[in-house]
């Protein structure tokens, strides 16, 4: 296991002419018309949409590390629709109209990034199969029923969101304990690093200035502080995500929280007759404490979880990508699905920090009065959210009349998270919750009120 210990299965099987952009730092003062902190996703799709509404604009991408270092390169590889609040609560803040639009807006994501793929010719391992999540008790078999129930209600259908009888869900994989599942057709698996690797060099190609190894160190109106020069420019967009508190006085927008995964050697035929996925489905189940998984385009599962502590100041580190009490229960769960993968040599190991607002809402925004413009807090949802952010803030930037400036999360500001010890004892806390939440349920196969608990003290 010691050669697989921090190795993110997404940049180890990348190609080399992928590997190979080394991109410079930053060495002088810069001017440009948009400067974005962050060579991910979010920063990324907002300098393409941005140069396709006006090519004219000199647009700079700064990432502290390399492109695609972060959250865009060692996600589970899911594009998919969902959003990290629910339709419901949305509805109780914005009203019902503007719910429906947002989680519409995140179906037509999901194509928008399809289309882009094409377009640009982008291997990304790219297959839109859906995403099938597992009821594996009959607890979890009526909260699927529910769920399924109230996507109705506000109009969306089986095309949408459908529930599996247990032969149903056969059919697409062969999971232990079937109580039934839920399908959405609104996902896709990818190899997230080829992604944002390639995007990446489709921008250079036009024009647009990306410098590595330079790190934001204080974001102002009109300019942006870096060690080694200061860039000026009318807009500003930080999107930085799980990353945000290393940027002075940023500390408290969101909180990192890790996401650790893990990938088996390449299975074989048979195996894979004994599983499923035949279409590279995503899969989870309906347990509290989040796991996700994929078919790779080479025949490996990828699979991940939450549980990884939240580190007191919000604190970032290498280290920190891998936490071996968790990793080490990962390989147990996988077995617990597909009991074919108990004695399957596990290759890599990783893991990164996510974004999460106090609030648990994401949003993407512009002041148009400092020009500082803002986009985040996927809760590792952001594979398709970005897009979605990259798309409204080069809406706001270029004064765009679109629906997507109308929607909901649109400028919304989450509360800042509390001081510490607050925020170390209240974050890790409720990760603890979850867990205890699904050790209740399993034993007593009754609903537990922890997760309720847990929603109303972070807003979720």
């Amino acid at each position: 296991m010691e050669n697989a210990r921090n190795k993110s299965l997404w940049w180890d099987n990348l190609p080399a002419e992928l590997m190979a952009a080394n991109r410079p730092p930053l060495v002088n003062d810069l001017y440009v018309d948009v400067a974005i902190v962050g060579g991910g996703y979010t920063g990324l799709w907002t300098a393409y949409y941005l140069n396709q509404r006006n090519p004219n604009l000199e647009i700079a991408v700064i990432d502290a590390n390399v492109v695609g270092f972060g959250a865009s390169g060692r996600n589970g590889g899911w594009c998919s629709s969902y959003f990290p609040t629910s339709i419901d609560k949305l509805a109780k803040q914005f009203g019902a109209d503007a719910a429906r639009n947002m989680q519409q807006a995140m179906h037509e994501t999901v194509t928008e990034v399809e289309q882009v793929i094409k377009h640009e010719n982008i291997a990304c391992d790219w297959q839109r199969g859906g995403s099938i999540s597992f009821a594996r008790s009959e607890l979890q078999k009526n909260r699927a029923l529910a769920e399924v129930s109230n996507w109705g209600k506000w109009g969306f259908g089986s095309t949408d969101y459908a529930y599996l009888d247990v032969n149903e869900t056969k059919e697409i994989a062969q999971v232990t304990q079937n109580f039934g599942a839920i399908y959405s057709s609104h996902v896709a698996a990818i190899q997230p690093a080829k992604l944002v690797r390639q995007l990446a060099k489709i921008l250079e190609n036009r024009g647009i200035k990306i410098f590595e190894q330079t790190a934001a160190q204080q974001i102002s109106p009109g300019v942006l502080t870096t060690p080694s020069g200061v860039i000026s420019a009318k807009y500003i967009v930080r999107a930085t995500e799980g990353y945000t508190a290393s940027i002075k006085k940023q500390k408290r927008e969101l909180a990192p929280v890790y996401s650790l995964m893990i990938a088996t050697e390449p299975l074989s035929d048979q195996v894979w007759q004994e599983i499923g996925l035949a279409n590279r489905q995503t899969f989870s189940d309906g347990r509290n404490l989040i796991i996700y998984g994929q078919r790779t385009a080479d025949n490996r599962i990828a699979f991940g979880g939450r549980g990884a502590p939240y580190h007191f100041g919000s604190k970032i580190k290498n280290e920190f990508d891998l936490n071996m009490r968790v990793h080490n229960q990962l390989p147990k769960i996988l077995a617990e699905l597909f009991p074919v993968l108990a004695e399957v040599p596990i290759t890599h190991y990783w893991g990164g920090p996510l974004g999460i607002t106090r609030d648990w809402m994401a949003s993407a925004g512009l002041d148009q009065g400092t020009g500082l413009a803002w986009a985040g807090g996927y809760v590792g949802d952001g594979v398709g959210t970005s897009n979605l952010a990259g798309r409204t803030l080069a809406d706001l930037i270029t004064n765009a009349e679109s629906n997507l400036i109308k929607l909901p999360w649109v400028n919304h500001r989450s509360p800042k998270w509390e001081i510490e010890p607050l925020r170390w004892l209240g974050t890790n806390l409720g990760l603890q919750a979850m867990t205890l939440a699904d050790y209740s349920e399993n034993l007593t196969s009754k609903s537990s009120r922890i997760p309720k608990l847990v929603g109303y003290f972070t807003g979720k």
